[in-house]
């Protein structure tokens, strides 16, 4: 049985005429008919009751042409789908991003804008962070990046970047803090003496590593006091006075109550987001993704 003989069948049952259906086929009658008897055969029932002046669905004809039905529409919503696909219209695209990416404005109205422009395609959302997401570009288990690398970052050879957005790092300090009513920027040396809460140095954070550079270039080792996974839980840790921290301005946007955001004296605390995915990935649909991103490149974050 192929797709073929299923279609011959539905044209005649529809038609309720062999000739009727040729022409409709654009085939000649007699390999019409002699595919229904073969597909008779194969099923081993009779599918249309014929005479010379009727053709009429038996009751297995009857069944069988809602399932041929079905499969043809299948086949043919299969069809589609690999034409939009090729087009870069449909798919599944893997989109991991760090922790603080979501809270710059323009992450979500990228996403937003490339599933409404791509209803066909599918965007599975990835929580990672930047060491997280180079090794699973690596190994194909996401198709593209938003990444906080540290200042030293240098992508792998085969990794593109893009540099979409910038945003400042800035100390994040307890209300009552004796630097939190200093007016001025801080020098990162004025942090010298406190107790950090960071992100955990282990998963290849971009920004521990960004602040591990700050305050190696100010002359000291932050001194670690308690890793946290999410930057609202540093925040909240802050706030309870188990330490400080420096993580992107975006942060004061949380609204949470006790803390205060300082600005650094230092050039080195602007901190970049980048998109970041295969150079050898020819997916056209990892392609129109990022010409959805690239407009949005340096805009506020």
């Amino acid at each position: 049985m192929d797709f073929r003989q299923l279609r011959y069948f539905v044209a005649v049952a529809e038609e309720l005429s062999f000739s009727a259906a040729a022409r409709r086929l654009h085939v000649s009658q007699p390999p019409l008919s002699l595919q229904i008897k073969a597909l008779e055969t194969e099923l081993g029932a009779v599918l249309l009751d014929r005479n010379k002046r009727n053709v009429a669905l038996t009751e297995a004809g009857a069944l069988f042409l809602d399932q041929a039905r079905r499969a043809l529409g299948n086949l043919d919503r299969a069809a589609e789908v690999v034409r939009l696909a090729s087009k870069g219209e449909a798919g599944e695209i893997r989109i991991a991003f760090t922790a603080s990416v979501p809270m710059a404005e323009a992450f979500p109205r990228v996403v937003r804008s490339f599933r409404d422009n791509h209803p066909a395609a599918r965007a599975d959302l990835i929580h990672m962070s930047t060491g997280q997401q180079l090794q699973a570009l690596a190994d194909k288990s996401v198709d593209v990046g938003f990444l906080r690398p540290s200042l030293l970052f240098c992508p792998p050879p085969n990794i593109q970047t893009l540099n979409l957005w910038t945003d400042r790092l800035v100390a994040v300090l307890p209300a009552w803090h004796a630097l939190a009513a200093r007016p001025a920027p801080l020098p990162m040396a004025a942090l010298a003496d406190e107790a950090f809460i960071l992100f955990p140095r282990g998963l290849g954070c971009g920004l521990f590593e960004h602040v591990t550079v700050l305050a190696s270039r100010a002359g000291f080792a932050p001194r670690l006091m308690q890793e946290a996974r999410e930057g609202a839980t540093i925040v909240g840790l802050v706030a309870a006075g188990m330490g400080i921290s420096v993580l992107p301005d975006t942060y004061a946007r949380t609204g949470i109550p006790g803390v205060v955001y300082r600005e650094l004296d230092t050039p080195d605390a602007t901190s970049s987001l980048l998109l970041a995915y295969r150079r050898d990935d020819a997916s056209p649909l990892l392609r129109r993704f990022v010409d959805e991103v690239r407009p949005t490149a340096g805009a506020a974050v």
